[in-house]
């Protein structure tokens, strides 16, 4: 019972650390609190950047839509804002700060859907106590023109809407920054299948998930086990010449990386019979993989699966950066990391 207390006090306390340390390396950049367009019920026109929303309601964000005239309202309703990014932005890992929704989200930048948390009906789940942080792809941000950031929200009871946190843009300034940013909506599917590692398997009927984020955030409440991820991508013009990792940042709790069907790396001891897996403090490790040059196709599609197993509680690639960099950045970024560490919590989360 002492050492259960114990452990599960030092998951406290690293997971305090890590949000601290986390937040040391982003920066607010565009304040996104005060005055958004609202409007009750459900169409999906209003994802678009021209919708006219010129006759809707104007509200305070962030505040329950309860405390904005819509008293005891329970249902769907939508939040859109516009605003603009500046263009020195360009080359800076950029992600929304939302705060707490209650109790179910979708968040679409200039109508492209970039994050959810929980289900909406008819197979409801609320994800009123989850934080949303969504990446924002820089290929479909409009730098120095309009953007919209359109909310849909569905609220099951009690209070709703965008209920409190410190809203905006957020940019990581420092840090372990990708080359090639690979976070966002990945495919997902629970259970365990070793097809499902193969480059041509078809995935077209899995689910969405954000990566980074635990798959509980996801409708996938009080599942342990095995799951598995895949993301497909094409490598870009700058990086075709370098020598690359793959950077996964944290999973809870172990997992294999396959890159095109070749295993490329592993943290944990993987089984298919979970009787089989033993695991301690694989969640607290940074994951970065080499890649070998040989397996990476430089002149079209690649597909990266992920394998991973949950003993309990959180599940999932929970935490960043998503994405590759080149060997030279990854090397230098942790000498001089290294040269910095202070103590032993530095050592565990770099």
């Amino acid at each position: 019972m002492k050492k259960n207390v114990c452990k599960f006090g030092l998951i406290i306390l690293l997971s305090l650390l890590a949000v601290s340390l986390r937040a040391e390396d982003w920066v607010k950049v565009k304040n996104l609190s005060g005055e958004w367009k609202f409007n009750i019920g459900d169409d999906p026109e209003w994802t678009k950047p021209g919708f006219k929303d010129s006759k809707w309601e104007n509200v305070n964000v962030p505040s329950s839509w309860e405390n904005q005239g819509f008293h005891g309202y329970n249902g769907y309703g939508w939040y859109r804002k516009t605003f603009v990014i500046n263009s020195d932005l360009k080359n800076s890992p950029l992600e929304i700060n939302l705060g707490y929704i209650d109790d179910v989200d979708e968040v679409f930048f200039n109508g492209k859907l970039i994050g959810f948390s929980g289900s909406f009906p008819p197979n409801y789940s609320t994800a009123y106590y989850a934080h949303r942080k969504y990446p924002i792809p820089n290929s479909i941000i409009n730098f120095n023109g309009e953007n919209t950031i359109a909310v849909r929200i569905y609220d099951a009871e009690l209070e709703g809407g965008i209920t409190s946190g410190d809203i905006g843009i957020f940019a990581k300034m420092k840090g372990l920054i990708p080359d090639f940013d690979l976070s966002g909506l990945w495919k997902f599917k629970i259970y365990d299948d070793l097809n499902w590692k193969e480059a041509n398997y078809n995935d077209s009927d899995w689910d969405q998930i954000l990566v980074p984020g635990y798959w509980e955030t996801y409708g996938y409440r009080d599942y342990d086990g095995h799951a598995w991820y895949r993301k497909e991508f094409e490598l870009p013009n700058n990086l075709k010449n370098e020598k690359l990792v793959l950077l996964l940042g944290r999973i809870d709790d172990i997992d294999e990386v396959y890159l095109n069907g070749n295993l490329i790396g592993s943290t944990g001891k993987m089984d298919s019979n979970p009787g089989n897996i033993g695991f301690y403090n694989e969640y607290i490790q940074f994951r970065g993989y080499f890649i070998p040059e040989n397996l990476i196709n430089k002149k079209g599609k690649n597909i990266i699966a992920v394998r991973v197993y949950d003993g309990y509680k959180d599940g999932g690639i929970y935490d960043g950066p998503i994405g590759l960099i080149t060997q030279n950045n990854y090397s230098e970024f942790w000498k001089n990391n290294r040269s910095k560490k202070k103590n032993i919590f530095d050592l565990i989360f770099n």
